[in-house]
């Protein structure tokens, strides 16, 4: 009898992907974020907006007003966004730009000092506040938003004693010239705006192309894992601190230029407004995200409400009404954006 060996069929393995075809790449993750793309959104809404409610609105002389209203606030919104960015805030910003504005102005009057020499006064004076600031946040960790509510206080109290509460109108022709304009295509363009602009780009390049710069992102996505990776965190944050106050003293200089005196009650709202530019710009308030040039079209929204709402005739109430809807759009935004990467 003969027996035959049963063959057995292999089982069909199932087909796999050549080891060198790419993995596809879905089309959402090439386009921009909402938090990108948002505030330019909303810019060209609100520019069509009050187009279509004045026709002065979209002249060159009329968006050339617009940029020297907002160039004082748009370079303290410069310090601001370095702070936010580490998860910290700044409230003093607008009292220390003031105060500087004071310095430079009255040891420029009082002590005969020459205009760079008096500039330099000022800039040490809101440089010497950021070290304050940094230092108690990073040495004796108090919150950022403590720390600078109580330096707002300390940084009027001085302005108002310094100067007697009188605004310094006695300054030499040097501190205004960037107030003066040059004339481009029929349209006058101050110096003070094409020194923002330049500062803003100058600023956004050295964040994004250089190692600090990436540092402050890392500091603020997460300080404990950016210290484990060998990055000093404090030296960073003291860092943005003492940096931002650089910025608070340019923007005194450009506030000085722009009025031609030094004013001790400056500075009272330019803090909520930084910080409302800031939010518009698109950077998260917890840290670690957003884009500097954001913050340049925040500043231009707040800018471009207030100068169409003037155009319509609307109170001055109601700008300061659109504007506190807006900042609450902006963080709401912000928070979903952040739950839906959860």
């Amino acid at each position: 009898m003969n027996t035959t060996t049963p063959t057995t069929t292999p089982a069909p393995q199932p087909a796999t992907a050549p080891a060198s075809m790419p993995a596809p790449v879905s089309r959402p993750s090439r386009l921009p974020s909402v938090a990108t793309l948002g505030p330019f959104i909303a810019l060209l809404l609100a520019c069509g907006f009050f187009s279509f409610q004045n026709e002065r609105f979209l002249t060159a002389q009329n968006f050339s007003l617009i940029l020297q209203q907002v160039m004082v606030v748009g370079v303290i919104a410069i310090g601001q966004t370095l702070i936010i960015l580490t998860a910290g805030i700044d409230l003093s910003c607008g009292m220390v730009m003031a105060l500087g504005g004071i310095v430079m102005t009255k040891v420029s009057a009082d002590y005969g000092l020459s205009a760079p020499l008096a500039i330099a006064c000022g800039m040490a004076a809101t440089m010497g506040f950021g070290l304050l600031n940094g230092l108690l946040v990073t040495r004796i960790k108090l919150p950022p938003f403590i720390v600078t509510l109580g330096t707002l206080n300390i940084a009027f109290a001085i302005t108002q004693l310094y100067s007697q509460a009188q605004t310094v109108t006695d300054i030499p022709a040097g501190m205004t010239f960037l107030g003066n304009t040059l004339n481009f295509g029929g349209t006058s363009i101050a110096f003070g705006v094409l020194l923002m602009l330049a500062l803003y780009v100058a600023t956004w390049l050295w964040l994004r192309e250089t190692a600090p710069g990436r540092h402050i992102y890392a500091v603020g996505n997460s300080p404990e894992a950016t210290r484990l990776t060998g990055i000093p965190t404090e030296r960073v944050l003291l860092g943005v601190y003492v940096l931002a106050g650089l910025f608070y003293g340019i923007a005194a200089l450009l506030s000085v230029a722009r009025t031609g005196a030094g004013d001790p009650n400056a500075g009272q709202t330019e803090n909520l407004d930084a910080i409302t530019a800031v939010v518009l710009g698109g950077t998260s308030l917890f840290g670690g995200r957003g884009m500097l040039l954001g913050t340049l079209v925040g500043a231009l929204i707040v800018g471009v409400f207030r100068n169409g709402l003037t155009l319509m005739g609307v109170s001055s109430v109601y700008q300061v009404l659109a504007t506190g809807i807006l900042v609450i759009l902006a963080v709401a935004t912000d928070q979903m954006s952040r739950k839906g990467v959860r």
